[in-house]
């Protein structure tokens, strides 16, 4: 075989071996993809089903019921609401009124079940240690401001 052949060949083999590789890491991603909807998404009927997907909103004021590990409570987006059951620990940040993103599967029943909880801050959130820094920096200064030196 020529030289040239023989690259090419080497190329094509190459090529070959990325798009394998390629079709293989896309493969696996596909099966852990979860995708975020609304509670009006769900009620549209846009959620896949027997498939993954994650929800999320506001927990409604009023709506979470506790018994042991299992929790109930409605996920709303102000529009729609969609209820929630689900076993386990929830995070700390987890309250009523508050964001919350749930992943699971909704069941024939149009409840959705979920595997993880997740509890959403905002922005402004802050560390304890870093909030009681900034108010006594605060507290501080304003302190200096109301000493004026004497003329």
């Amino acid at each position: 075989m020529k030289p040239r052949h023989q690259r090419l060949l080497a190329v094509a083999a190459g090529v070959a071996l990325i798009a394998v590789a390629i079709g293989l890491v896309l493969y696996a991603l596909g099966s852990n993809i979860a995708f975020f909807l609304t509670p009006s998404e769900v009620a549209e009927n846009k959620a896949p089903r027997d498939a993954l997907f994650r929800v999320g909103g506001m927990v409604q004021a009023g709506s979470v019921k506790r018994d042991g590990l299992n929790v109930q409570f409605i996920v709303t987006d102000t529009a729609k609401t969609i209820p929630v059951v689900y076993t386990g620990i929830l995070p700390d940040l987890f309250k009523e009124g508050k964001g919350v993103v749930a992943q699971g599967k909704l069941g024939p029943d149009g409840v959705f079940r979920a595997s993880q909880v997740l509890a959403k801050h905002d922005e402004n959130y802050m560390p304890p240690e870093a909030a009681h820094a900034v108010s006594k920096a605060q507290a501080e200064r304003a302190a200096k401001s109301l000493v004026t030196p004497a003329q």
